[in-house]
């Protein structure tokens, strides 16, 4: 198929997309959307709650595998929004909308390159095409799910995947690493009180002391691509409604970006003997991951120009077992703002660059 009308196709499904919500766990529009594509585009497809797959048309066990995967699922729209978030504009080589830049760009870019290897009978390697769903939520309905499903499984014919390509707006550069999340839930205990009395134990000023240590500590082990840990306290709030009583309890919650040179234990072992805080975590799963820089993957993508980074920021990426580059068009910067957009000529060299990529690719 030309590279122009894989182009077309790609806006215009990016266009529907943007068109029709799609809160993480109410998928199920988008979902059918995207069914629908691959469908009238003569490719088989299956769906398993809001996640859709497909497979190349002369699939063999006999090859490696690879999977293309991005999320079609979104956060609620900023309420700085200037625009109708799902209503498409085009303007200045802009298309804005909710979700256009995080991830419908990298999607539509790679069921454009689905598209296009989709026929070939002389593949190197298989190809597997999942939109997922419940990424921006780290849910359990999305990628986990499918990975784990005997149906999905069926249609690997019993082979299992070798590596992956996660699209998410990294400006076609390669994320090779990515930081873990733990999220942590906090209790600082105190004693209630009238606060005109001195008989309380004033829980908020054990939290500030607990709150300055996750603020100033630094972890000795600095990872090469990701950087030190870091760990932000993002909520804070007690019991009271009233102005005139000491709280016995102050809770908050502190995100926790993690490296692959600690674990999660670890990590959780350091901060649970340094604060007095009762502190419980809310999951272990989003572990820091990273791909070899001599994986051929990524070797094919630097043989391209593109240049090696880790992100600060999580993905499904964590959830795989296998390895997986994180790549694809638009701005991560973008990602969760109001009027966000993505440039039209990102999506084509999106396109361009997932194709010549996997062109590359000698597993």
């Amino acid at each position: 198929m030309a590279a122009d009308l894989l182009y077309r196709k790609a806006v215009k499904l990016l266009h529907q997309l943007i068109s029709t919500a799609s809160y993480s766990k109410y998928e199920d529009g988008t979902a059918t959307i995207i069914e629908d594509f691959l469908t009238e585009n003569g490719i088989q497809n299956n769906r398993l709650l809001n996640n859709v797959w497909a497979v190349n048309k002369h699939f063999d066990v006999a090859k490696p595998t690879i999977l293309l995967n991005s999320h079609h699922d979104t956060v609620k729209p900023s309420p700085h929004y200037t625009n109708d978030p799902f209503t498409p504009i085009v303007k200045d080589g802009k298309l804005s909308g909710l979700g256009s830049n995080d991830a419908g760009g990298c999607l539509v870019s790679l069921i454009a390159t689905f598209l296009h290897f989709h026929n070939t009978e002389d593949l190197k390697y298989n190809l597997i095409l999942a939109a997922t769903a419940e990424e921006e939520i780290s849910g359990y309905g999305g990628i986990e799910l499918l990975l784990g499903n005997d149906k999905f499984e069926e249609t690997l014919q019993g082979k299992e995947i070798d590596c992956a390509i996660v699209g998410e707006p990294t400006k076609m550069q390669l994320a090779i690493a990515e930081k873990g999340l733990m999220v942590l839930d906090c209790v600082a205990q105190g004693k209630a009180s009238h606060a005109a009395r001195e008989e309380g134990d004033n829980a908020i000023y054990k939290a500030v002391k607990d709150i300055e240590w996750f603020s100033t500590y630094r972890y000795p082990k600095i990872s090469e691509w990701l950087g030190p840990v870091k760990m932000s306290v993002t909520v804070i709030n007690t019991e009271n409604k009233a102005h005139n009583m000491v709280p016995s309890s102050c809770n908050f919650v502190v995100d926790v970006r993690i490296t692959e040179v600690y674990s999660h234990e670890e990590i959780f072992e350091i901060i649970r003997q340094n604060v007095s805080s009762q502190v419980a975590p809310r999951s272990m799963r989003l572990r820091a991951t990273g791909i070899n820089i001599n994986h051929p993957l990524v070797q094919a993508g630097m043989s391209l120009g593109k240049t090696c980074y880790g992100s600060p920021t999580s993905s499904d990426k964590a959830l795989m077992p296998f390895p997986a580059l994180k790549c694809g068009p638009g701005d991560s910067a973008r990602s969760h703002t109001a009027d966000e957009f993505i440039f039209l000529n990102e999506i084509e060299e999106g396109i361009q660059g997932y194709i010549s990529m996997l062109n590359k690719v000698i597993l």
